[in-house]
């Protein structure tokens, strides 16, 4: 006897399985008409399943003066199971935010910011007297299973006159720390995009990939720049990170017709952009790559299985027996929607990724969607 059985599930590439939970984990997959559960969730094909989703780029700590949120909202309630906190907390304040994602339903994960002080001011990068490896490295050592990897904001606003210097502070954090992950924002120069990209490779993901602004990917003419080719052959993984001022449609479509695909797709969610847009949800930001051209099995990779291979999240990202039983049912609903990036541009789309709910170890959220639409199936 299982604890739930879920019957006719809609898998990404449209085929169907039952999937069963036991403690917490996937402990069967595939037809399973004879098994018993507690609990029987029958879905007879009207609702997709998958992994639960994985936010890889939010800014969830309620308390940051700058870019806050509360989890839940932007996680189970958003039929997201784990969230990343990118950086809004350092080695001064991140004690208080492990603590507060205590009390939380999603899976709450943090890349540490190289700055102690996190993002207490938007140049947390300008005074050196902030990075403190030797403070990150007790951070990290404190919470080893809370923080997943390291944050480095490298654009003209935060580093100030200190150049590339944090990037390289940063990498030896990293090497220091058993190769943690490490996320590069990049914005406005300086410095440039080619200088930075140079310093990274394996274990690296540059954030704001498809951004708008000079400092971008493609050449003037479209074309990836050689600098980023050759740190994505070293390894170093593309991270959609939307938010308030980071994506462009235009930059996306070039890049993607081009074969230069995201490995992860994330939101940059805090409470503006997901209350005022263009945000709203990782949902919403998932739809927009649909709506551009980008298969539904490739978008639901880059929030799963590519997402927890790129942050190292054991257990997660993938439907397989013993992994943790984090899974996100949804709709593919035919709901024409036109999209807005972030430089005033827009593109229509089809169809639109509706959360219905989250399920984080076996434990079922339903999201305000899945409370209106699909509460008796559940």
């Amino acid at each position: 006897m299982y604890d739930i059985i879920i019957r006719g599930a809609r898998l990404a590439g449209g085929e169907l399985t039952d999937i069963a939970i036991q403690d917490g984990k996937i402990a069967a997959l595939g037809a399973l008409e004879g098994a018993g559960a507690q609990r029987d969730i029958r879905l007879d094909g009207r609702l997709y399943l998958s992994a639960g989703w994985i936010d890889s780029h939010t800014h969830c700590y309620p308390h940051s003066p700058i870019y806050q949120d509360e989890p839940d909202k932007i996680g189970v309630q958003a039929g997201v199971t784990t969230v990343i906190d990118a950086g809004s907390t350092g080695a001064d304040d991140v004690d208080a935010f492990k603590a507060l994602t205590e009390q939380c339903q999603t899976r709450v994960h943090a890349l540490l910011n190289i700055s102690r002080i996190g993002l207490l001011r938007q140049n947390e990068l300008a005074d050196a007297a902030d990075i403190d490896p030797a403070l990150a490295r007790a951070a990290i050592a404190r919470h080893p299973d809370f923080i997943v990897g390291i944050k480095a904001r490298m654009s003209g606003s935060v580093v100030g006159d200190n150049g590339l210097a944090p990037l390289r502070i940063a990498k030896q954090i990293q090497q220091d720390n058993g190769k943690l992950p490490l996320m590069v924002h990049v914005g406005n120069t300086p410095p440039d995009l080619d200088e930075l990209v140079a310093l990274l490779g394996d274990g690296d993901l540059l954030t704001h990939c498809y951004n708008g602004k000079p400092n971008r990917i493609l050449t003037p003419t479209g074309e990836l720049r050689v600098a980023v080719r050759d740190a994505m052959r070293r390894g170093m993984k593309l991270d959609v990170g939307h938010g308030g001022a980071s994506f462009s449609f235009e930059v996306a479509e070039q890049a993607i017709a081009a074969g230069v695909l995201p490995d992860t797709i994330s939101s940059d969610i805090y409470c503006k952009n997901r209350i005022k847009g263009p945000v709203y949800s990782l949902a919403h930001v998932m739809s927009k790559f649909l709506a551009i051209g980008l298969p539904l099995e490739r978008v639901i990779a880059c929030v799963t299985s590519r997402a927890a291979d790129a942050l190292r999240l054991t257990g997660k990202g993938r439907l397989e027996v013993g992994a943790d039983a984090d899974l996100t049912l949804f709709e593919l609903a035919h709901q024409p929607c036109l999209f807005a990036d972030t430089e005033a541009q827009q593109r229509a789309g089809e169809y639109q990724l509706l959360p219905v709910a989250a399920l984080v170890a076996g434990t079922l959220t339903l999201t305000q969607y899945g409370k209106s639409h699909h509460a008796f199936c559940l």
